[in-house]
């Protein structure tokens, strides 16, 4: 049975408006991101089709837009559809499980892949949100190979522009020294009266290595 010659308390969109998402099948979901069907196969019936064609929901959603658009009936703009929709929902499972920081060796961990391998200094920010999930870890500044600038102004600036309540700072010493500077210690003071003026929790300003991490105290 075609989706207009259902009653239409039965069609995909007005089950999901009054029983909510859950109670649609797979293809009933997919069908209200196509929108429409094509000659002789209704939406419902063309989701079907494009689940049974990759080899089920889960190759779907790991296809590109241009091996989509490709398949009959689909085409770049209906294709383009799909994969926004399947991304969004990566992201949102990614944000559902966003790591917390419970202390400085959570933020090390953090921004070590942003930091490690380079032979100069780099300063990252960790935003976080009131519970101290991590929002974003943003690149800042480029140093030189034995100092880095870390500009309090645009670091608040960075964390509210994100949305965060929380944050903290890493960066790397590619010397391999632990040891923080007089500059370190001095910036370190800086970020936390600042967070405090504007609201914001500083969590922590620590040092990366290629081996092992410490704080600024």
């Amino acid at each position: 049975m075609r989706v207009k010659d259902l009653p239409e308390s039965d069609r995909p969109r007005e089950r999901l408006l009054r029983q909510g998402s859950r109670a649609l099948s797979d293809r009933e979901l997919l069908a209200l991101v196509l929108g429409a069907g094509m000659p002789g196969c209704d939406a419902i019936e063309m989701a079907a089709r494009l689940i049974d064609e990759r080899g089920g929901l889960v190759a779907l959603a790991q296809a590109d837009p241009h091996t989509l658009s490709r398949l009959r009936g689909v085409g770049p703009a209906r294709a383009a559809r799909v994969t926004a929709a399947f991304e969004l929902a990566r992201r949102a499972a990614g944000v559902a499980e966003r790591r917390r920081i419970r202390g400085s060796g959570d933020i090390a961990v953090v921004a070590a892949p942003f930091l490690r391998g380079l032979r100069h200094e780099r300063v990252v920010v960790v935003a976080c949100d009131g519970n101290c999930g991590v929002l974003r870890v943003v690149p800042l500044t480029e140093g030189a190979a034995d100092r880095s600038l870390i500009p309090v102004r645009d670091v608040l600036s960075t964390v509210l522009a994100i949305g965060g309540a929380a944050f903290g700072v890493a960066h790397n010493h590619p010397s391999g020294r632990l040891e923080p500077s007089p500059a370190d210690a001095q910036v370190t003071e800086l970020l936390r009266d600042a967070a405090e003026t504007v609201g914001l929790r500083f969590l922590d300003h620590v040092i990366v290595t290629e081996t092992a991490w410490a704080r600024v105290s």
